[in-house]
């Protein structure tokens, strides 16, 4: 018998540990993940949308619409921002593997981090002005844009215990 040959390769693989990665966001609309890979394909960080930390998610707000201090958009930190911040290491050189195509505000971290290429599935805000914004900085800063086409579903159902 040979090995197995419907292994996933690299990027699915690091697709995934994204989609896996946004199962923690407690966000009831947009669960987003993303995960930073060295050149070695090395996981070097991981994070998804939430909260800052010590700001409880019971206490602010996940409504999209409504005075800004009553949204979660003044609060909320991106998966994008969230890998960076967890880092341990320097990311320069890194891949950033995201769920969704990253903001403005998240491309200038992906910029300043040293981040040379952002591989994304969804660009579902393609042509907002925020999105326009965000490409024309990360090619004007040369990082490396790759859109993923017919990704794999993750089916991951939390298991319960019985037992506990």
């Amino acid at each position: 018998m040979g090995k197995r040959l419907d292994v996933l390769n690299w990027e699915e693989y690091f697709m995934g540990l994204a989609h896996l990665s946004a199962k923690r966001s407690k966000d009831p609309n947009t669960s987003v993940g993303a995960a930073i890979v060295d050149d070695n394909n090395h996981v070097v960080s991981i994070g998804y949308n939430g909260f800052p930390k010590g700001c409880s998610d019971d206490e602010f707000p996940w409504e999209r619409e409504g005075d800004v201090l009553d949204t979660k958009y003044a609060f909320v930190v991106h998966a994008e921002l969230n890998a960076i911040l967890n880092a341990k290491t320097n990311l320069e050189g890194c891949t950033i593997y995201v769920s969704l195509f990253p903001c403005n505000e998240c491309a200038k971290a992906i910029i300043q981090s040293g981040i040379k290429k952002i591989v994304y599935e969804s660009d579902k805000y393609n042509g907002v002005d925020t999105n326009i914004a965000s490409k024309r900085m990360l090619r004007a800063a040369g990082i490396e844009l790759k859109k993923l086409e017919n990704t794999i579903s993750l089916n991951i159902e939390k298991i319960e215990n019985p037992e506990k």
